[in-house]
Parts: structure tokens; sequence; C-alpha cells
């Protein structure tokens, strides 16, 4: 069985990597300090093709060496998202030069880079970012997926989306076909930054997770939200918690 990765930064941020029931992990994870500001993300190596966890370590990879080799303190945040693209962008050609057949290795990948009072966050494919305040989800990401289109379209409703066939199926992901969608927070104090696989959520509904992630502080959360998939979990299951204290 693949271990469980939990590492954290102080009482600011913490996650948890877990198989759940499978016997491998194709999640990966990165929590960097980057002296002003925190860079965080999850990534989640598409089931059904080879590879998957080797094509979600590389994006988080490439994700922490672009910004440890470009970032400097007191970057406007026009740059951070453009450096934000471009790690997507290289960790996409790496991703595909990497796979024994391109367009069939992949991952998604969410990206928050938090500073003072902003996040800056990057998406492509079905793992998310959530702001939740005062244990209610105020924002979150735009999965890249066939649920989300239907249930955008109305041939859906929220209450099948979790059971639907085709729930797991993204229409974007690095390596196969590139989408970056980028978003701007605005984090108060107390607010709670989280970041998922869909292992979390595809099994635990927005009010759960807000609620959940909501109590303690960033390592207590991420162990209760964990904990709590585990029980009906069908999938690996990574989070990071992020707390503005």
């Amino acid at each position: 069985m693949s271990r469980v990765i939990s590492t954290g930064v102080g009482n600011r941020a913490w996650g948890i990597s877990h198989p759940g029931p499978r016997e491998k992990n194709e999640d990966a994870l990165l929590i960097q300090p980057l002296g002003d500001a925190y860079l965080l993300a999850v990534a989640d190596g598409l089931g059904g093709h080879g590879g998957g966890d080797v094509a979600s370590k590389a994006a988080v990879e490439t994700l922490q060496e672009t910004f440890e080799r470009e970032y400097t303190e007191g970057f406007g945040l026009k740059d951070v998202e453009d450096l934000l693209r471009k790690a997507y962008k290289d960790a996409h050609r790496r991703i595909m030069e990497m796979s024994p057949e391109p367009g069939k290795t992949g991952t998604t990948m969410v990206a928050a880079f938090v500073r003072d009072e902003t996040a800056v966050i990057a998406n492509t494919g079905d793992s998310r970012a959530y702001l939740i305040r005062d244990g209610r989800v105020i924002s979150r990401t735009r999965d890249h997926s066939i649920v989300e289109e239907l249930l955008e379209r109305g041939v859906i409703g929220e209450e099948e989306v979790r059971s639907h066939p085709m729930r797991h199926v993204v229409t974007k992901a690095l390596g196969i076909e590139l989408a970056v969608d980028t978003y701007v927070w605005g984090i108060e104090e107390d607010d709670v930054l989280l970041l998922s696989t869909d292992g979390l959520h595809d099994v635990l509904d927005d009010g759960e997770i807000a609620k959940l992630a909501s109590q303690g502080g960033p390592k207590e959360a991420a162990e209760r939200l964990v904990g709590e998939a585990l029980k009906v979990a069908e999938d690996n299951i990574t989070v990071i918690v992020f707390k503005r204290g």
C-alpha cells in the first residue's frame, strides 16, 4: 500500500495525501514557502492512463522549479498570474515529452499563490480550490469536466453530480489538452483556503467540506477532512488547508 504523506508549514498550511482504498497513490502535493508568500498545489494523475503518478509528480515539480527560479519578492499579481501560466505550459510540455504515447498520460493540477490578503489560483482539470469564510464556501474553482458542463447547461441537477457515471471524465488536463483558468481572491482574517483532489469532493459536499475545514488549525482540519472522506472513499484523497491567521 502506498504510504500516507503528511506535511506542512507551521500553523499556516498543512497537506495530506492518502491512497484511500487503492494500492497506488497517483496524487501529488506541494507546500512551498517563497519568502513573502506560499505556493500550494495538488495534482491528480489520471486513472486509466499509464503513469498518472509520474505525471502528477512532474506537474508539481515543474511548478516548484519555475517559482524557485523566477519568482522574486514583490512580484505584481499580473506577473504571478503569468508565471503560473508559464509553469502550467511547461508542465504540460514536460508530461507530453515523457509520455510513451503523447496525449495518453496526464494530470489535473490546482495551484494557489498566497501572499498577504490575496490568493492567485490556477486550475486545469477537476481538482479544486475553495475559499471558505465563516464556515461557508464563498468561492471555488470551476471543474473542467463533462459533469460540470452538463450542470451548467441544466441537463443535470446538483443532486445528480456525485452519482453521475461520467463524473470522473475531465475535459482538460496537463499532458493531454491544456487549458488554464486563473482567479484572484481576497483573503480575510480567519479565512480558509482549501485545495483538494476529487477523492475528497466527490464524496463530501461543499457544506460538509466547509464545516470540517473551519474547525481547528490546518493540520487538524486536514486530518478531519481526510478521515471523513475515508469512510466512503473510492479514490486517492489529497487536501491542503491554508488558514490566514
